[in-house]
């Protein structure tokens, strides 16, 4: 597992941070490459070493412990019923769809929608927090709710902003303050450059903004690297950076601590953040597709890529798209957080696909490989 993680690190692959807990005790922990290894295309003479209190974004891992834990928390205080019809909070929404559609990707929203690509977007164009929201409920539905499964940013976007009605705070604030910093986690926030923290502190992703090494442009895309700032476009240009979807950074230490809390079934310490019930709920899985709990995706069918050979059926978690993974596992009693920024590399070929990296391909970036060695060493 080491000698893996270190020989990609040799061959390229950026950096990435690894630490595994059994029974709540750390039996392993390294932190392999580097934080920042280009400015644009330029390969850096003296690249700066990944640390353990590097931030790193954590993509779509930002469903799970920025939303999901501020929603399991609303159900546990009764401020939230998970059957309730998302038009209740936002009337303009007329579609047949429920909050527990939202959370099982069965609402009938489309994977993804570019609000901040003017063309693209046509009237649904948005790079303001509020209008944006406005725009997601007017965003034709792809497919009928209720009749399939499709994970979209779409669903957590509008789960975000659901909070934010309910508590009548910003995502960020509310989660920030009420869970965050009640656990003593420091680091874990949203847009940390604006609060107190410098580009130095956190892990570089993409090479040149959002312009997948300059074969993609629109009016004011980024072209810089990115570091310390949100990758996702609709997180960043749409939803100043807020998002139910995307937007969260932390670092391994303090994602380890919130991973925890779901092997005690919402309890950290002496705190009690959610019920056991409400936690129970969550991973319980979907009779239509079983690899689908309420936002967490559970190791049930073809979910070898993220979960690897060994990981018991009981084992669930989430991915993010910069190269970020959990795995909580009860039957092993294991906590395994992977923190990489794989996409900090070049594109693996251009012309086939904007969206695959050269950090994309190596075993550490695939996950399932490193989680399969994982396992075999600790089992």
């Amino acid at each position: 597992m080491e000698n893996l993680i270190k020989e990609d690190v040799e061959k390229g692959f950026p950096g990435g941070s690894l630490l595994v807990k059994k029974k709540g005790k750390e039996i392993y922990r390294e932190t392999y490459g580097y934080q920042q290894k280009y400015e644009k295309k330029q390969l850096l003479s003296h690249p700066s070493k990944l640390k353990n209190k590097t931030l790193f974004d954590l993509a779509s891992n930002t469903k799970m412990y920025a939303t999901n834990f501020a929603l399991q928390k609303l159900v546990t205080e009764g401020e939230l019923n998970l059957l309730s019809p998302l038009s209740f909070y936002f009337p303009s929404f007329k579609e047949n769809v429920r909050i527990i559609d939202l959370l099982q990707h069965t609402a009938g929203f489309p994977a993804d929608f570019p609000y901040y690509h003017r063309e693209k977007a046509g009237d649904l164009y948005s790079r303001d927090r509020l209008t944006t929201i406005e725009h997601i409920l007017k965003t034709p539905l792809s497919y009928e709710p209720h009749t399939q499964h499709l994970y979209s940013d779409l669903d957590y976007m509008m789960l975000g902003a659901l909070v934010e009605k309910l508590t009548c705070q910003k995502l960020d604030l509310f989660v920030e303050k009420e869970i965050f910093q009640k656990l003593g986690l420091t680091r874990t926030l949203f847009n940390p450059l604006r609060k107190g923290y410098a580009r130095s502190d956190c892990a570089a992703t993409e090479r040149m903004g959002n312009t997948r090494d300059g074969f993609i442009h629109f009016p004011n895309v980024r072209t810089h690297t990115l570091q310390g700032e949100v990758h996702d476009e609709k997180a960043f240009y749409s939803m100043d950076g807020v998002s139910g979807h995307a937007g969260l950074f932390s670092t391994v230490d303090e994602l380890s601590a919130l991973v925890e809390i779901m092997h005690h079934n919402g309890s950290y310490g002496t705190k009690q953040l959610f019920s056991e019930s409400t936690a129970k709920t969550f991973v319980t899985p979907s009779q239509q597709n079983p690899s689908y709990g309420l936002g967490w995706r559970l190791n049930n069918g073809d979910m070898k890529y993220m979960f690897g050979e060994h990981a018991s059926s009981s084992a669930f978690g989430h991915t993010g798209w910069t190269g970020t993974l959990t795995i909580i596992d009860p039957a092993h009693k294991l906590t395994v957080v992977l923190l990489t920024n794989k996409k900090h590399s070049p594109l693996k070929d251009p012309l086939k696909s904007l969206n695959l990296f050269e950090g994309d391909e190596f075993k550490t970036g695939q996950y399932g490989p490193l989680v399969t060695e994982l396992y075999k060493n600790l089992l």
